[in-house]
Formats: structure tokens, C-alpha cells, sequence
């Protein structure tokens, strides 16, 4: 029984997010359903993260196991032309070892965060980015960012419904750039808490409004503390850009 890797794109506004839901629509039902149309077989689509609901993918990876043996290119422009309506895109698919595993055999996973500092609504970017009106000091944020690398028990910053067994994750980048009135949170890791990457940037504009500073965000850190957390960032603005095997 072959086994196809495929790398996803998507947007995330339609969609309850990756996991797939009894009545809601879900990126992982909608791959699923063209699966289906394409091969026949009620196969499970396994993803390597299940973003949130109104979170998008330049580059989510998924595993499915089929019967029947496909052209890699057959089975990308056959899942793209079933998929649709849906906006989703499948890049690439490839045949991989059995031993391949989209969410097991990660070795890092990368996030970017894009934030709209300006006081004009968004037209374009409606759904994609976090208008942030009042000017923040993104240099302050990148500042206070950086006590965050390492590993750390991240409680603070994790949901209250998460689902991890333990709190504990080694955060290898977490940068504030700034372009004009765009300003982008880089972050990877091997893998993040529930809703972490949303905690950390809501609490990063609390340090670029001045409500805190760089030492506020590591005391709310070793707090270990839900109720320390600043805001959670809304999901418009996050992406799962690529994931490293």
C-alpha cells in the first residue's frame, strides 16, 4: 500500500480548522472527500499540525495511505481539481516509506505571524493579517522575544484545553521584524502547545504598546501561569509556513 506525502496550502478563514468535525467544515474533511472522489477509498488524511480554526498553511504536510498506486503528479492535479471549491492548494505529492509519518517524523516546524501596524482598515488583507492600530515598538518586541528561547515549561502561554503531555518545549527562534507598517513574528521549533504561538505574540504587543516590559514578558514565563498571559493574538494572522523533516 503506497504511502503519499503531500504539502498543502490553504486558507484557513472558511475552514474550523485542521481537525476533521462531525458537521463543521475542516481542511482535513475537505482533502478527505477529494481523496475519496479521486480513489474510492475512505482514507485518512494525517496532517503535521492541526492548526486552529481561521489559521492558514503555506506549507502543512499530510500522509495518506492508498491501494491503489498513483502518479505523484496524477494524484496532485486530481486532489487539486476534486478539492475545489475549497481554498486549497496541493503543491506536491511524492510516494515516501511506510515509515514516514507527517506528524512523527518533524523535526521543525515554522510560524509566521503578520501584524498590520497602521490606523487604516484592511481591504486585501481582511482575515490574513492583525491590524494593530496604535504604533508598537518592534524592536522592543524583538528585545523581549528573545527571553523566550530555550527550553521552557510554557504553561503560560498554552491553552487551557491542550492536549500535550507535558508543558515543556524548546523554542529555537522567535523574531519581531519589521517592514514599514507590516511587522512579522518568525518562530519555529519542533513542535508548539496548543494556541502557544497566538499567546506569544498577544503578549509580545502588550511589550510594543508599553503596557510591559522585555522583564514583564519573562516574568509572565517562569509564572507558569494561564492568568499570566497577555491577549491571545487572533487567528487571521498566522501561518504554518513549513515543516522540516
Amino acid at each position: 500500500m503506497p504511502r503519499y506525502k503531500l504539502t498543502i496550502e490553504y486558507d484557513g478563514k472558511p475552514f474550523y480548522g485542521w481537525q476533521l468535525q462531525e458537521t463543521l467544515p475542516s481542511v482535513q474533511g475537505a482533502l478527505e472527500a477529494a481523496v475519496k472522489a479521486i480513489s474510492g477509498e475512505n482514507a485518512r488524511v494525517h496532517g503535521a499540525g492541526r492548526t486552529d480554526a481561521g489559521v492558514h498553511a503555506l506549507g502543512q504536510v499530510a500522509h495518506v495511505d492508498l491501494m491503489k498506486e498513483f502518479q505523484p503528479g496524477r494524484l496532485r492535479d486530481g486532489l487539486n481539481a476534486h478539492v475545489r471549491p475549497h481554498p486549497i492548494g496541493i503543491l506536491s505529492a511524492e510516494i515516501v516509506p511506510e515509515t514516514f509519518e507527517a506528524r512523527f517524523s518533524a523535526i521543525k516546524r515554522h510560524y509566521r505571524y503578520r501584524i498590520v501596524n497602521r490606523r487604516s482598515n484592511l481591504a486585501i488583507d481582511v482575515g490574513h493579517a492583525w491590524r494593530v492600530p496604535l504604533r508598537i515598538d518592534s524592536d522592543r518586541m524583538h528585545e523581549a522575544a528573545q527571553r523566550l528561547l530555550g527550553k521552557h515549561d510554557f504553561t503560560t502561554f498554552r491553552d487551557m484545553d491542550c492536549q500535550a503531555k507535558s508543558p515543556e518545549k524548546t523554542l529555537d527562534q522567535l523574531d519581531v521584524i519589521r517592514n514599514g507598517d507590516e511587522i512579522d513574528v518568525i518562530t519555529s521549533a519542533r513542535s508548539f502547545l496548543h494556541s502557544q504561538v497566538r499567546s506569544m505574540v498577544g503578549s509580545l504587543i502588550w511589550v510594543g504598546q508599553g503596557r510591559w516590559t522585555p522583564g514583564d514578558l519573562a516574568a509572565a514565563l517562569t509564572a507558569r501561569n494561564r492568568a499570566a498571559c497577555g491577549p491571545v493574538a487572533p487567528p487571521d494572522g498566522l501561518y504554518l509556513v513549513r515543516v522540516d523533516y
